[in-house]
Parts: structure tokens; C-alpha cells; sequence
């Protein structure tokens, strides 16, 4: 299967399916000498694991990961790093009523369509659960970033129709509330939500926003391997997300040049823009200012009403479906968002290493 290699100089490959024995993702091109225990990285799986609140799939996993390779004495040996999380609560009978037949708002249509051939046990390759090697890679990228003082803070920005209010932005709440949203206020509101749509059989969708602080001006590349275009590109591969914005995205087309663009100013010898409605990146290339995207998250297409589909003989039923789902997928998503976000800006930043002489040459000068 192609597609599930990401990445150029920092490459990842992810591996597994939702109900196979266990997924896991390759790391290739991670320096030596990088700090790292399975701490490092089980932190960071433990924000998207299933089953802690009222508001995600009860499936329990404890998603224990697991280092199999390149790691030796806590550091990075510069060799491929193999990681593994096992699965231990599958329960495949759950899907046997959707082996003949297509789930509205999933991918089991177009994978049969392509391959004449599927894994009906929750998706498999299509499953959320495909994004535990995003995590785990994710946060290896994240170390690399902390070490160079670059910061990423993704969070719930809505759900449905109850947004954070920036007066009562609280990133101490990310961690605490469900709804990983940086507002305690908004994040009831959105429960209360959520309870209702659960009530009714019911899903919603939300919108994730992330932003980067400390990195440097000019990574990403010109023309194909832009850093909003990179970006673009990882985010829009979650699965559920259906829209990417940089900046002030949508409401730029609606502005004037005069209201759209950043004045640049110099302050105590360096360039600064006085605004950021380019959301930090100009001509594809970071511009110092902190990097401000979004992604837009579908409801969750798994819900408890009865469904109009067809069967793989084309005719019409009436679905069902049933097993355990998230009512949303955005808390569980946001640290995806986070991870993919690392991943692509350790790549740009790595790629961007060789992009001037000069550079190249102090480097090779210093080590010889």
C-alpha cells in the first residue's frame, strides 16, 4: 500500500491496522544523541488514547509503546527507530454486520472500490487508530524542536458551535478539560453540547488550532515544498479533517490588500511585522512571527442512527451501526494535530540545513 510514508530528510512510516495485533511507525533520519525513554513518547499517546472520558469511545487500550530499535542507553543511535503499541481491545465482531456493506461518511466504498478488497474490522488501515504512529513519531519530532527552543501548542478551538474566548485563554486547561480546550468555561458549554448530540444518536465536529513560537525565519521551500503548502499536506492527511487554514485563511479572501497585509517595521536591529495576518509564513517560508493554523474536523461519521446505504450486491438497506465511537473526534485529534505539525517543520528544518553555501561550509570548516 502506498501513502503511508511521510517526510524527506526526517522520514516516518506508519504500519497496522485498527484490529491487527499491533501498529507502529519507523522513524529514519533522527540525529544521534537525542535524549529518549519511552516517557518521552507515552506521554504524548496518552492524550489521544481511547476511553478516559464521558466524551470518547469507551474501547479501552492502555496504547503502551513500546522502543524496538535505534535507542540505546536513553539516546538516539542514528538508526532507524521501530515503535510498537500493541492492541488489546479489539472487538472485531462488533463489524460483522458492515462486511457486506458500506458505512456512510467512511472510507469502506472507496477502499473496496480500489483495492477489491478490505479490512470491515473498524477500518483497518482507514481506522483512527492508524494515527498512533503519527503520535509516537510526533513526539520524538517534538524533542528535536524543544531542543532548539520552537514551541507548538495545538487545542480545541471549537466544538459545534461553542468557541474559546482568547480573554480566557488558559494553556493549563488544554491537559484538564475533555474537550482539550484552553477555556474551563467553554469546555462545560461544549459538554453540554455533546451531551444533547449523544441524546439525539448524534455526532459534531470542531476545529483545531496550532501555533509554533521560536522558529526560524525562512524555512520551507519555494514553489512545491512550500511550509504552509508541507503543512497543508499533513494535516489535511487526518483522516477526518475536511479544511486547513494559515493565518486569517478564509477571511483573506474577503479583505482588502490595506487590511490583509503584514507592515514590517525594524525593532532594536531586526525586522518585525506589526501584524500576522499571514499567520507567520510569507512566500512559503516562515517569517518569524508565530505560525497560526487550523484544521476543521468532520463529526464523527459512526453514529447510532439507522443510516441509508447499499450493500456490495447495490441494494438498498437501512444501517445501524454499532460498536464504540467517539461522539467527536477533535480532543483525541489535537494532539495528532500537534504531532504532524513537529513532524513536518523537523523536515523542513533539516532540509533547509543545505540551503546555503556558506552554511555547508562553516559547518565542514568547524569539524575539521
Amino acid at each position: 500500500m502506498a501513502g503511508s510514508i511521510f517526510g524527506k530528510c526526517f522520514t516516518i512510516t506508519t504500519w497496522g491496522e485498527s484490529h491487527g495485533p499491533a501498529l507502529g511507525v519507523v522513524i529514519d533520519g533522527c540525529p544521534a544523541g537525542l535524549p529518549l525513554e519511552t516517557s518521552d513518547i507515552q506521554c504524548w499517546l496518552d492524550r489521544r488514547k481511547p476511553g478516559q472520558t464521558t466524551i470518547s469511545t469507551p474501547r479501552k487500550e492502555s496504547d503502551t509503546v513500546r522502543i524496538l530499535s535505534g535507542v540505546f542507553e536513553g539516546r538516539t543511535t542514528g538508526t532507524p527507530i521501530s515503535l510498537m503499541v500493541e492492541n488489546t481491545s479489539q472487538k472485531s465482531g462488533d463489524y460483522s454486520q458492515i462486511a457486506s456493506c458500506y458505512r456512510p461518511g467512511h472510507a469502506d466504498y472507496t477502499f473496496d472500490q480500489k483495492y477489491g478488497f478490505r479490512d470491515y474490522r473498524g477500518g483497518g488501515r482507514s481506522s483512527g487508530r492508524e494515527t498512533i504512529g503519527r503520535v509516537a513519531a510526533g513526539a520524538v519530532a517534538a524533542k528535536l524542536l524543544a531542543a532548539l527552543n520552537i514551541d507548538i501548542c495545538a487545542y480545541t478551538r471549537s466544538i459545534g458551535p461553542v468557541s474559546i474566548s482568547q480573554e480566557r485563554f488558559d494553556r493549563a486547561a488544554i491537559l484538564k478539560t475533555p474537550t482539550s480546550m484552553p477555556d474551563y468555561e467553554a469546555g462545560k458549554q461544549a459538554e453540554a453540547y455533546l451531551a444533547a448530540c449523544m441524546q439525539e444518536k448524534d455526532s459534531v465536529g470542531g476545529v483545531i488550532e496550532c501555533r509554533i513560537q521560536g522558529m526560524p525565519t525562512g524555512i520551507g521551500e519555494t514553489v512545491f515544498h512550500k511550509l504552509d503548502a508541507r503543512l497543508g499536506q499533513a494535516i489535511l492527511s487526518i483522516g477526518a479533517v475536511k479544511a486547513f487554514e494559515i493565518g486569517d485563511g478564509l477571511w483573506a479572501s474577503q479583505a482588502k490588500g490595506s487590511e490583509n497585509n503584514d507592515a514590517f517595521a525594524s525593532s532594536d536591529g531586526a525586522v518585525i511585522k506589526q501584524t500576522n495576518h499571514a499567520g507567520g509564513i510569507l512566500g512559503g517560508m516562515s517569517d518569524g512571527s508565530p505560525i497560526v493554523l487550523r484544521a476543521y474536523v468532520k463529526p464523527t461519521p459512526s453514529i447510532f442512527r439507522p443510516q441509508e446505504t447499499v450493500n456490495q450486491d447495490g441494494e438498498n438497506i437501512t444501517l445501524e451501526i454499532k460498536g464504540r465511537h467517539d461522539p467527536v473526534i477533535v480532543p483525541r485529534a489535537v494532539v495528532v494535530v500537534e504531532a504532524m505539525t513537529a513532524l513536518t517543520l523537523v523536515d523542513l528544518l533539516f532540509e533547509h540545513m543545505y540551503a546555503r553555501l556558506d552554511g555547508i561550509l562553516d559547518f565542514y570548516r568547524s569539524v575539521h
